[in-house]
C-alpha cells in the first residue's frame, strides 16, 4: 500500500506498514496512485484540489472537522475526519478556559508581573449551571470533565433524548436553558445549520456575566454580535476557537474585557502524534482487509 504523510515524523512511524512518502499536498504528488493521503493538520481545505488527478482510495484528516471540505474534495475520494483523536485534549482546553475565567485567572496573571498581591472572591464551577451545545464525542468529553467539579450540566442535541450520559435537551429547550445559564460551551462542528447559530438573539437570552466558552468552531457565534455583548461589559467570553481564524493582531476581540483567548490549541498536546498513528494504522488494516475504515464522512 502507498500513504503519504505530511510530515517526516509520521512517515518514520509508519515505516514498514506500508511505502510511505512525505507529501504536503503542494507540488508533484509522489506516485500517481495513493492508498491513503494524509493531509497537514489544520491545514485550508483547498489543498485538496491537488488530489484531482491522483487516484486516492482514502484521504485521512488529522481533525475532527470537516468544514470545507467537500468544496474542494474530488469526486468519488472517501474521507474520514479524526474522531476519537482530539476530543479530550479540547475538552480539557474547554475545562481550562472556563476554569480560568471562573477564577479570574488572567487577573492574577497580569497581577503577578506587577507584582501585585490583591484577591477577591470569584465565581468557581460548584453549582455553576452550564449549557452545552452539542451531543456528540467532544461535548460527551466536556461533560465527564466538568463532573467532578460539581456543576450543573446540560448537553443540547439536534433532538430531544437519553443516551448514556444522561439526558440530552433538545433546540426547543434552548428559550428555557439560556436565560438560566451561567454560562454556555460551544462543542458544535460548522455546517449550514450551526454557522451564526450563537447570533445576537441567541446571546441577547443569557443573563448578565455570563460566559460564552467556544471550543467548536468559530463561525458558530456571530463575532459581531459578540463584540458588541462584550463591550457593554454585560457577557464575557473564553475562546479556542475565532471567525475569523487566525485572529489578525489589529481585532477588537483581542482588546474586549471579560475576554480570554486561545490560538485554537485544543487538539495540540504531545500525544497527538500518537493518537494520529494509531487511528491510520487501524486504517490501513482495514483497507488491507477489505473492511470498511472508520470515520468515514458522508457529505450531502
Amino acid at each position: 500500500m502507498r500513504v503519504s504523510v505530511p510530515t517526516e515524523e509520521l512517515a518514520q512511524r509508519l515505516s514498514g506498514c506500508a511505502d510511505i512518502a512525505v507529501w504536503d499536498l503542494v507540488g508533484a504528488p509522489p506516485w500517481s496512485a495513493i492508498d491513503v493521503v494524509v493531509p497537514p493538520y489544520q491545514s485550508d481545505p483547498s489543498l485538496l484540489t491537488a488530489l484531482a488527478d491522483v487516484e486516492v482510495r482514502l484521504v485521512q484528516s488529522q481533525s475532527i472537522g470537516y468544514d470545507g471540505v467537500a468544496d474542494h474534495l474530488p469526486s468519488g475520494i472517501a474521507f474520514a475526519n479524526a474522531a476519537g483523536v482530539h476530543e479530550g485534549p479540547a475538552a480539557e482546553i474547554g475545562i481550562a478556559l472556563l476554569l480560568a475565567a471562573q477564577r479570574d485567572l488572567p487577573r492574577y496573571a497580569a497581577q503577578q508581573i506587577s507584582g501585585t498581591w490583591s484577591s477577591d472572591v470569584t465565581r468557581g464551577l460548584l453549582g455553576l449551571r452550564v449549557v452545552i451545545l452539542g451531543a456528540g464525542g467532544l461535548a460527551g468529553a466536556f461533560v465527564d470533565r466538568l463532573a467532578p467539579f460539581g456543576a450543573d450540566a446540560v448537553r443540547v442535541g439536534r433532538s430531544r433524548r437519553r443516551d448514556s450520559r444522561g439526558d440530552v435537551a433538545g433546540p426547543d429547550d434552548l428559550a428555557r436553558l439560556l436565560p438560566e445559564a451561567d454560562a454556555v460551551v460551544v462543542c458544535l462542528p460548522l455546517d449550514d445549520s450551526t454557522r451564526g447559530m450563537v447570533d445576537a438573539s441567541f446571546l441577547g437570552r443569557l443573563r448578565e456575566g455570563a460566559l460564552l466558552v467556544n471550543i467548536g468552531r468559530g463561525p458558530v457565534v456571530d463575532t459581531a454580535a459578540l463584540l458588541i455583548e462584550l463591550e457593554s461589559g454585560r457577557l464575557r467570553a473564553a475562546l479556542d476557537v475565532t471567525d475569523p481564524e487566525p485572529l489578525p493582531p489589529s481585532h477588537p476581540l483581542w482588546r474586549m474585557p471579560g475576554v480570554l483567548i486561545s490560538p485554537h490549541v485544543g487538539g495540540k498536546v504531545s500525544t497527538m502524534t500518537d493518537a494520529v498513528e494509531s487511528l491510520l494504522r487501524r486504517q490501513l488494516t482495514a483497507l488491507k482487509s477489505g473492511a470498511t475504515p472508520a470515520n468515514l464522512v458522508e457529505f450531502a
